[in-house]
């Protein structure tokens, strides 16, 4: 839509009020709101202000006016205000100059698009996500000097098959088993389908929604893959509207990656396709069905792994996520149907148009504006430097001695690993000025300070089992 036909959408669905959607530099949505009157054809290019030094890792106090600049893509309907709001994602400008801001995540994908472009080797970058949550009944924690816990509860859990429910119907889901069971075992499947036509509803196009492998509501739902921007702007609309069905039924989400000890994890396996001239560039005859240059982008992908992992992964939590079992793609290493390979190639259709690079690491924290750009940069680097991924990995890695196994690279241990990685291998990311090194430079600094430091010099509860009595 044009500026015009935004605000004639507004006349005619009678908007109230008009919500500025933007994101932060850690990978949350923030948004100001604006009486409908204060939208004009104006405040496409002029933009409204708000203070920058508030938001998380962007300004300083001293130069903290930033301006938020609405797109016309994307916009929709808040399907959960009592007053009728439309949604626009922004952009975010120096007040002065009107430059765009070279932490404004949005604008780092951009950049990543038109880097693409210019290298010549395609036209378009498709992405698409698989985003893992849990629904949960209850969620209580805390930590302070003195007392740290966390409890979740729900009533799918395996651990209330002993509760007093009064009455307790069963229907508990076993840890590990919970793929794809049919109500009553399945007790999430109306929530899911009222997520699935909200989604609808605000224009995304779902392909599926199921019932994932962990107990306790574990969930998913797929969107069709788009062009990187377009992708990243959905899937956060996606985690706002899952988050407020979940809150409308009086139930919570998270996209922790890990919440559950001893359970699946929650990942966001992210499907990557280059195309040009409306042709796929990854279909060939090599490996299953791919082309040379899908090879080498896969190369590039497992390369620079470690790197990419402290943006793709970017908590603590999401490390007890990528430990041995519960299929979590762990192994450096690429296969047409292993799932604890890093990079998949999914055989479901042999269609040109169908081939891609399934890049499972990736998981639902993280900020996918960043994610998608720095997965792309590092598949451009392996296709222009022709890096060969090597042999796959089709065996099953449960059965695999430990000295073979032994020389299959592994994802990092920890944040602190990827972030270390991170700092020693980023000129891929430096490329057509998509990431800059202000960019790579703060991210790991406010990573390490506010996250890595901050756990590590906290006690853990399971410490105290561990050491109470030394």
């Amino acid at each position: 839509m044009t500026p015009k036909e935004v605000l004639a959408f507004c006349r005619e669905n009678d908007v109230k009020a008009v919500d500025l959607r933007f994101m932060d530099f850690i990978g949350q949505w923030a948004h100001t709101t604006v009486p409908v009157s204060k939208l004009t054809e104006a405040t496409f290019v002029d933009g409204v202000g708000f203070d920058g030094s508030s938001m998380r890792g962007w300004q300083r106090v001293d130069e903290s006016d930033m301006l938020l600049i609405p797109q016309t893509e994307n916009c929709f309907l808040d399907p959960f205000t009592k007053l009728p709001t439309l949604n626009l994602i922004c952009n975010i400008v120096d007040p002065i100059t009107h430059e765009d801001y070279s932490r404004d995540p949005r604008f780092i994908a951009r950049k990543a698009v038109n880097y693409l472009s210019s290298t010549g080797v395609a036209g378009a970058a498709y992405f698409g996500s698989e985003a893992e949550f849990f629904i949960f009944d209850d969620v209580r924690f805390d930590q302070n000097e003195h007392s740290a816990f966390y409890h979740v509860n729900s009533v799918e859990g395996q651990w209330n098959r002993g509760s007093q429910e009064q009455p307790n119907l069963g229907n508990k889901i076993r840890y590990q088993q919970g793929y794809l069971p049919c109500t009553p075992v399945d007790q999430m499947m109306d929530i899911r389908s009222s997520m699935m036509q909200t989604m609808i509803d605000c224009g995304l196009d779902v392909e599926c929604q199921h019932h994932e492998v962990a107990t306790a509501g574990q969930s998913e739902l797929n969107l069709k893959y788009e062009q990187l921007v377009s992708m990243a702007d959905k899937m956060m609309m996606y985690k706002y509207i899952v988050k407020n069905v979940a809150y409308q039924n009086g139930k919570t989400v998270t996209f922790m990656p890990k919440p559950i000890f001893g359970d699946a994890g929650s990942g966001m396996h992210t499907h990557l396709s280059l195309w040009k001239d409306d042709q796929p560039l990854f279909a060939g005859d090599g490996y299953s069905g791919l082309s040379q240059m899908a090879m080498y982008a896969i190369g590039g992908i497992l390369t620079h792994a470690p790197a990419l992992l402290a943006i793709t992964n970017p908590t603590t939590n999401s490390y007890k996520r990528l430990t041995p079992g519960f299929e979590a793609p762990i192994n450096l290493a690429y296969s047409q149907r292993n799932r604890s390979a890093a990079c998949r190639i999914p055989v479901y259709s042999n269609a040109p148009a169908s081939k891609r690079i399934e890049f499972r690491c990736p998981d639902p924290s993280c900020n996918p504006y960043l994610a998608f750009s720095a997965i792309l940069m590092a598949a451009l680097d392996g296709i222009e430097n022709k890096i060969d991924p090597g042999d796959p990995l089709d065996k099953d890695i449960y059965d695999l001695p430990p000295e073979e196994l032994g020389d299959v690279a592994k994802t990092p241990g920890s944040l602190a690993q990827a972030l270390d990685a991170l700092e020693a291998n980023h000129e891929f990311l430096l490329r057509g000025d998509v990431f800059t090194k202000d960019v790579i430079e703060h991210w790991i600094a406010f990573k390490r300070d506010s996250e890595v430091e901050a756990i590590s010099r906290r006690p853990h509860p399971y410490e105290f089992c561990l050491y109470y009595d030394v």
